[in-house]
């Protein structure tokens, strides 16, 4: 009963976090917006100045010092930042881009975000020519193309990070998704591309049990079948329990190796059967799926025998402490190493939502990331 009142009090927490999330949202969205139509006008006008080879380098660093000294109060445009607006609208503005967008989400996204430019009065014309030709309009455009609405989807701070250490335009539309799905922060955001984010969530999900796959079909997406800990600094050898306690005194850093939908509701769960008492290592609530998730640590390579102790404790959760309103509980075993051809042929009779997630990287094949891109952004797209 104690347990019951404690997940309700959780999923209650969550709702109102949820609510200031949203007004939240709100308000930030017009500053960000703006912060992007800057960048965009600001890059695109330089792209096009430096396209013509009417400037070089030196002058990009002259504006910079031009803006630091005669309008101090104007911050972020070093010379880096201004080619880093450069970028931001040479690959954004580019057609291998939008067509990536339209390929895998629908053509609202690459839609123009319009904005206008109002020309500046504090700077006098004979001013304004040492950098740029003044422009005597009192409104103009952008030089080239308008602004792809999908780009408000997350800041320029994190567009920037995304466009300096991602190549492919699939995995720089994912990054900009899954930044927005998350709530990233450009913190948060380095380390998912640091460890292979796009790859450990697109990867194939033989790992899964056709229980998890029938009762939750958006699990192949939800769900890393890859997690890093390599900010609990363990040694080589360990127990079990230092890598439960481990992650339990590091659970922010953990929880957003899982996904920022759980949330941690308690470790050594008792769970009482008949006469005897059980403990699941972790129990998180998804806030998404609106199910339990189990998490049972191995120190060790995955053996069949592990998937039985989490069925079992997860007929106890659906029975003893689900609610009526919550879909069925989900158990996830976390191992250091698994024989892929042993998880397969687990996986293959359980009717039981489980899956086998690994703390090691493992490379996919390119041609399976853009199937799982596709599902990923068909998920997005039914959010929206």
């Amino acid at each position: 009963m104690e347990n019951n009142i404690v997940i309700s009090m959780e999923q209650q927490f969550g709702e109102v976090v949820d609510i200031i999330l949203q007004h939240k949202s709100r308000a930030s969205r017009a500053v960000n917006e703006e912060l992007l139509l800057t960048a965009w006008h600001v890059g695109g006008y330089v792209s096009a100045k430096l396209k013509s080879e009417e400037w070089g380098s030196k002058v990009v660093s002259q504006l910079s010092e031009y803006i630091r000294s005669k309008r101090p109060d104007i911050k972020g445009y070093g010379r880096s930042s201004i080619y880093n607006m450069v970028l931001f609208y040479d690959e954004y503005s580019s057609e291998t881009f939008t067509s990536t967008v339209e390929r895998y989400l629908n053509s609202e996204f690459v839609q123009p975000r319009i904005g206008q430019i109002e020309t500046s009065v504090f700077l006098s014309s004979q001013e304004a020519n040492a950098i740029v030709q003044a422009t005597s309009a009192q409104f103009v455009q952008p030089l080239a193309g308008q602004m792809p609405k999908i780009l408000e989807l997350t800041t320029f701070t994190n567009h920037t990070e995304i466009l300096c250490r991602c190549k492919s335009n699939e995995e720089r539309l994912f990054y900009i998704l899954y930044a927005n799905k998350e709530h990233l922060v450009k913190r948060e955001l380095q380390r998912c591309i640091s460890n292979q984010t796009y790859s450990t969530l697109l990867s194939s999900k033989n790992n899964m049990s056709k229980g998890l796959l029938e009762t939750y079909p958006n699990a192949p997406v939800m769900f890393k079948d890859t997690l890093f800990v390599d900010f609990l600094n363990l040694p080589k050898k360990h127990s079990e329990t230092k890598l439960k306690n481990s992650l339990v005194e590091n659970m922010k850093q953990f929880i957003l190796e899982l996904g920022k939908e759980f949330i941690f509701m308690d470790q050594e769960y008792k769970l009482n059967v008949g006469a005897s008492t059980y403990k699941a290592d972790l129990l998180f609530f998804h806030r998404g799926l609106q199910a339990l998730v189990a998490v049972e640590l191995k120190k060790t390579k995955f053996h069949p025998r592990d998937l039985g102790q989490l069925e079992f404790y997860l007929e106890a959760l659906d029975r003893d402490v689900k609610r009526s309103n919550e879909n069925p509980s989900i158990g996830i075993i976390l191992c250091p190493e698994a024989d892929r051809v042993v998880v397969e042929y687990a996986m293959n009779r359980s009717m039981s939502p489980t899956m086998i997630a690994e703390y090691k990287r493992i490379l996919i094949p390119q041609e399976r990331m853009q199937q799982q891109l596709n599902e990923f952004c068909n998920l997005f797209l039914t959010k929206k």
